[in-house]
């Protein structure tokens, strides 16, 4: 069954603000906390990559699970199982070589790695604090002989990357946590390293209204300006209805380089 998903809410309305804490008062101290952190880091950091790297240090520390949005080890487990169930059954093989933008602690990525040949999974990050738990998790999964790459980066560029190397580019939860700005820089490369017949999944967090954003950190967006972002780059994108039904908050767009058969329209889930 879907999750039901609120897509017509501003969440920096002040109205929202109040009905949101009468109704989650136990959730009102940590927002606090999250809001003082922001400005904070804010305040030292003005690009954006530095700040969220701020962000993703300090959850980190206090647990590297919660940190990519997982507070339960069990959640943890479910969500990469799920990730990694999608894309099988869109056509991940063994041999596809995966890119794994915002990999995180290998929440999916080691699902991934201990499904694919030796080599064929890459991993990138801007943190290079989840990157090390992310080290972690390949230890004890006793994933080293299948030599994954994990590597951290400062901008979505993929410059160091060959061209139409990938079969499969995955980004999950990333852009739901960039400014436009960052995405646009992520379409306008990311065609370079697609294999041919290659795609890119990305996970956002989907509004009909407004598009806004909550303490620079999360970042609400209509599907059809990420798919006319797209097509600014010569790519072709389309909403993924039948991830809806996996019953995750985020919603999901495949990009691929060559157009894809006849589809729906995107634009029905404006």
């Amino acid at each position: 069954m879907a999750t039901r998903k609120n897509l017509v809410v501003d969440r920096t309305g002040l109205g929202h603000k109040v009905r949101y804490a009468l109704a989650h008062p136990q959730r009102v101290p940590g927002h606090l906390r999250r809001a003082g952190r922001d400005r904070w880091l804010a305040f030292k950091h003005r690009d954006h990559v530095s700040y969220y790297r701020a962000v993703m240090a300090s959850d980190t520390r206090r647990d590297p699970r919660a940190a990519v949005g997982s507070p339960t080890y069990g959640q943890w487990l479910a969500l990469g199982r799920l990730q990694f169930d999608y894309l099988r059954e869109h056509g991940l093989t063994p041999g596809s070589r995966v890119l794994d933008i915002g990999c995180g602690n290998l929440r999916a990525g080691w699902h991934l790695i201990s499904y694919l040949e030796p080599g064929h999974y890459y991993g990138i990050d801007i943190s290079p604090d989840i990157l090390i738990a992310a080290k972690r998790t390949l230890t004890e999964h006793g994933l080293q002989a299948k030599l994954p790459h994990l590597t951290l980066t400062q901008d979505l560029t993929l410059d160091f990357l060959p061209e139409h190397h990938f079969d499969v580019v995955h980004a999950h939860s990333v852009f739901s946590h960039s400014p436009l700005t960052v995405i646009d820089e992520c379409l306008a490369h990311v065609g370079r390293v697609l294999a041919p017949g290659g795609f890119f999944d990305f996970t956002f967090d989907r509004t009909t209204a407004t598009e806004h954003q909550v303490l620079r950190e999360d970042f609400y967006y209509r599907t059809e300006t990420l798919v006319s972002l797209a097509a600014r780059h010569g790519l072709h994108a389309r909403f993924m209805d039948d991830w809806e039904l996996r019953g995750h908050a985020q919603s999901k767009i495949r990009v691929t380089a060559a157009a894809p058969a006849p589809a729906h329209d995107a634009a029905a889930h404006r």
